[in-house]
């Protein structure tokens, strides 16, 4: 049972080990809550062992070798995958008696399986030291990439094996960049902070022509501060970077830094826009009109297109005269029938707001081109646009 006593009291974990009853701090950047049910698992484990409880919702935390519990993770994985892979008779029965799902049921049907994939994965834990040692045979040294995300250690604690490797993956991301060919540099994501992998509305920001003698330019939502970089680099003079997130915020500032802009960038904390008005500002909001089932999915989903919605609503008031305001968005929503194009349409017009033009440009990631992805239909027709807009 969690401890959920006051607001300022972090949940804990409890389990049963050598007759004795013990606890510590549950850490889960997921949001995912402690688990109820927690038995000691060890080499002698079998991967089939560990599926079964992981299904029922038991935890297991480990004691034997950190290397085995990689493997034994890999092995959950698979069975995981395969299950979903390998629908039961009754399943395809029930398949065969239905229409086909249409694209927003096969969305909602792909992330409750990707809710369900990370729960069951989510039930191998490891114990930490409050200096981030791993207490266990063969472990890493994990101290850097949990201070990245966690920030200095307190006590002891108890996280999910899955959570760890994406902290170590995050930390080789922060530590060797990503690659951007509109931006000819590297920028370097924090854990938490959205990369911008998909280069190609990098690209619509570096070519879309600028307006008129503009010096100023807001960035709102800069996340790494990629989009602020590639203004920075057109000639804008200076460039305010909005976010409200503490993490964007000191990624943002850091690749600024690292770039040698950060004297042409002021990166300040607000929800949505800065004080005052600029002859040009950017928006790339999270696509997908969604409701996050963690803090980290913000970057991916927007709850009832706040973020969208609060940008054309708040833009013409910041705009100059002769201003634009680019909004860069994909039309993925609309082909997965979470959003139609009159809706985004009729926004646009309420905000008093007119489109002066529209730049497309189609994905190149490799889920655009894999017909094996549940939502190939929807993704083989996306589109990523940069519309130009002004004050009507």
């Amino acid at each position: 049972m969690s401890d959920t006593s006051s607001p300022t009291v972090h949940p804990h974990i409890h389990w049963s080990e050598n007759g004795a009853e013990h606890s510590a701090r549950w850490r889960s950047e997921s949001g995912m809550p402690p688990p109820k049910r927690v038995v000691i698992a060890d080499d002698r484990t079998t991967a089939d062992q560990a599926y079964r409880l992981a299904c029922e919702g038991t935890a297991m935390l480990w004691r034997g070798d950190f290397q085995n519990a990689r493997q034994l993770l890999q092995a959950l994985a698979r069975r995981t995958d395969h299950k979903n892979d390998k629908p039961s008779k009754k399943a395809k029965a029930a398949k065969l008696a239905k229409p086909e799902p249409t694209a927003t049921e096969a969305f909602h049907l792909h992330r409750q399986a990707q809710s369900q994939r990370a729960r069951t994965l989510a039930m191998l834990l490891l114990p930490f030291d409050a200096d981030y040692t791993i207490p266990l045979r063969r472990a890493p040294d994990v101290k850097l990439a949990c201070n990245e995300a966690y920030g200095r250690g307190e006590e002891p604690f108890v996280a999910s094996l899955r959570e760890l490797l994406g902290l170590i993956g995050a930390h080789e991301w922060r530590r060797t960049g990503v690659e951007l060919p509109a931006l000819g540099q590297r920028i370097h994501p924090h854990y938490g902070v959205f990369a911008p992998i998909r280069g190609e509305y990098v690209g619509l920001v570096a070519e879309a022509p600028l307006p008129a003698r503009a010096k100023l330019a807001f960035d709102i939502g800069t996340g790494t501060g990629v989009l602020a970089a590639v203004l920075a680099q057109r000639g804008i003079e200076r460039i305010v970077a909005t976010d409200q997130d503490p993490r964007a915020l000191s990624c943002a500032r850091e690749n600024l830094a690292r770039l040698d802009l950060q004297g042409k960038v002021d990166v300040v904390q607000a929800d949505l826009f800065p004080a005052g008005r600029a002859p040009l500002v950017v928006c790339n909001p999270p696509w997908l009109p969604a409701r996050p089932s963690s803090p980290i999915e913000y970057a991916v989903y927007d709850p009832d297109s706040r973020m969208l919605r609060g940008f054309l609503a708040g833009l013409a008031d910041h705009l100059e005269p002769s201003g634009e305001g680019w909004l860069i968005l994909s039309d993925l929503a609309e082909h997965l029938g979470l959003r139609p194009r009159a809706q985004l349409l009729e926004w646009i017009a309420q905000a008093g707001l007119k489109v002066v033009d529209r730049l497309d440009v189609k994905p190149t990631h490799p889920r655009a081109q894999d017909a094996t992805d549940s939502l190939h239909a929807a993704r083989s027709r996306e589109v990523t646009s940069l519309w130009r807009l002004a004050a009507a």
